[in-house]
C-alpha cells in the first residue's frame, strides 16, 4: 500500500462518531472540572487505534485514565497562564482545523460508507472463494535421517507417538508433537507436500528440512469454513472508508491551488510522487498520467 494511502487508513480509523450531546452525562470531575461521555468519546477517536485489542472494560479505564491526566496537566498549564501565550493561540488554531477536518471525514466519507455496500461485495466475492483443504498433524523432529529411521520403526512397532515425541522430539515447542491444523503455505513446502500427501493415521517417510528430519502422522482432514460476513466486515468497511477518502482528497486536491513555499520540503514532496509514494500537486508537471 502506499504511505499516503496508509495514512489514510489511518485518519479512517482515527475518525469517531460520538453520541448525540444531549444524551452526555458527567462521568468523572478532575478539581471540580466536569469530565462527560463525549470527551471519553472524542480521546476515543485520538488514541483508539492504539487499543485495538484492549478489552472493553480495560479500554474504558485507559480512557478515562487517559482523560484525567489530560485535565490535570490542562488545569496545571492554566495556573500557569499558557493560554495566554501566542504559541498557545497557534496550538489552538490547529486544533480548531483538525476538528474541522474530523467532522468533515465523518460526514462525508466514514458515514457515506455503509454496511450494505460491503455486505454486497462480500456476497459478489464469496462465491469465488474456493475453500483450502487443512489438516491436523503431529511431528518428530529429530538431526540425522538414521535417527528418523529409527523413530518411524519404534511408531510402526506400536510406540505412542505423543510419548515419543516428547522424549526425542527437538521441536519442544510442539506439545506431543502436535502441530494443530494447518493449510498450504504454512509450512516449509517438502514438510507441506509431504504432509498433505498422507492418508488420516498414516506416518511418513523422513523427511528433510533446514530444521533437521521429520517423522510425521496425519491425524484429521477437514475443508476451511468460509468466513460469515461478520467476520469480514470490518475489514471491508475498512477498505471501503480508505477509498471512499482517496476519492474524496483526490477530488478536493483537483480544485485546490496548493503552493509548498519551502524549497526543501517541495523536492520531497516532488521525488516521493514520483515514486508513487504520495499524490501529485495539481500546479506541477506530475499529472494524473504519473
Amino acid at each position: 500500500m502506499k504511505l499516503w494511502s496508509a495514512l489514510l487508513l489511518l485518519a479512517a480509523s482515527m475518525s469517531f462518531v460520538p453520541p448525540a450531546l444531549a444524551d452526555d452525562p458527567v462521568v468523572a470531575r478532575v478539581n471540580g472540572f466536569e469530565i462527560k461521555q463525549s470527551d471519553l468519546d472524542f480521546a476515543a477517536s485520538e488514541v483508539g487505534p492504539r487499543l485495538g485489542s484492549v478489552r472493553p472494560t480495560d479500554r474504558q479505564r485507559i480512557l478515562m485514565q487517559f482523560m484525567i491526566e489530560n485535565e490535570l496537566f490542562a488545569g496545571a498549564g492554566e495556573q500557569e497562564e499558557l493560554d495566554e501565550s501566542d504559541t498557545f493561540e497557534k496550538r489552538a488554531a490547529y486544533h480548531r482545523r483538525r476538528a474541522l477536518r474530523d467532522a468533515y471525514f465523518d460526514k462525508n466519507i466514514r458515514d457515506a460508507v455503509d454496511e450494505a455496500e460491503a455486505r454486497k461485495i462480500f456476497e459478489e466475492n464469496i462465491s469465488k472463494v474456493k475453500p483450502e483443504q487443512e489438516i491436523s498433524a503431529r511431528h518428530i523432529l529429530v538431526d540425522t535421517e538414521e535417527e528418523a529411521k529409527d523413530v518411524k520403526a519404534q511408531l510402526e512397532g506400536g510406540a505412542d507417538f505423543a510419548k515419543l515425541a516428547t522424549e526425542k522430539s527437538k521441536d519442544k515447542n510442539a506439545e506431543g508433537g502436535s502441530l494443530g491444523f494447518f493449510s498450504r503455505g504454512q509450512m516449509l513446502k517438502p514438510f507441506e507436500d509431504a504432509a498433505f500427501a498422507l492418508d488420516v493415521g498414516e506416518i511418513s517417510e523422513p523427511v528433510k528440512t533446514s530444521f533437521g528430519w521429520h517423522i510425521i502422522e496425519v491425524q484429521e482432514k477437514r475443508t476451511q469454513e468460509l468466513p460469515s460476513f461478520e467476520d469480514v466486515k470490518d475489514p471491508i468497511i475498512s477498505q471501503l472508508v480508505v477509498r471512499k477518502a482517496q476519492s474524496v482528497v483526490g477530488d478536493l486536491r483537483s480544485k485546490a491551488k496548493i503552493e509548498i513555499l519551502d524549497p526543501e520540503i517541495k523536492r520531497a514532496m516532488d521525488d516521493a510522487a514520483m515514486r508513487g509514494e504520495a499524490p501529485p500537486l495539481p500546479d506541477e508537471e506530475f499529472n494524473e498520467d504519473h
